[in-house]
């Protein structure tokens, strides 16, 4: 069977609303979720979100999208929620109006989850320390490689993976 015969035929099974993108020459394939499959993701875990413009839309950037967000993203915002049993609160997905880059909220690496004593106290006293990022904010990583940068008002958190989920 050819990878991308595999790759559409574990897509169909994974869940409804997952896509897998990629090709036979890429290092590994970004499993891509809807709006709907991340909002039942988070739901299901406690996690909730919110946006200034009390909307979903992608290409509005008052809106909080989940649309095209990575899989291991979703799974590592209920890692996190799992592990630390703090309140969570998604403010930002895969809406325009970050910043640009692979590892981008565009590109479903990133969330963003508006802070709190307890979640601010997890990142801190759980993960290491490993300075500024180029833009000034400092930044925490956790044990599987996951990094939250302290941006002020909230956190942004890029997921290389889904966390030890």
């Amino acid at each position: 069977m050819k990878v991308r015969s595999a790759l559409t035929a574990l897509a169909l099974v994974v869940a409804p609303g997952v896509a897998v993108l990629g090709t036979a020459s890429d290092a590994f394939a970004v499993t891509k979720i809807s709006q709907a499959t991340a909002t039942q993701m988070f739901r299901s875990a406690g996690i909730t979100w919110s946006s200034s413009g009390n909307c979903s839309d992608r290409n509005n950037a008052t809106c909080t999208s989940f649309d095209q967000l990575n899989l291991a993203t979703a799974q590592g915002a209920q890692t996190l929620k799992g592990a630390s049993g703090c309140a969570l609160n998604i403010t930002g997905g895969t809406e325009t109006g970050h910043a640009s880059g692979t590892y981008s909220h565009w590109n479903g690496y990133k969330l963003d989850y508006g802070k709190n004593t307890c979640v601010t106290s997890y990142i801190k006293n759980n993960f290491t320390y490993i300075g500024l990022r180029g833009d000034g904010y400092p930044q925490w990583q956790s044990g599987s490689g996951n990094v939250y940068a302290d941006e002020g008002s909230h956190w942004d958190a890029l997921y290389y993976n889904c966390g030890g989920c």
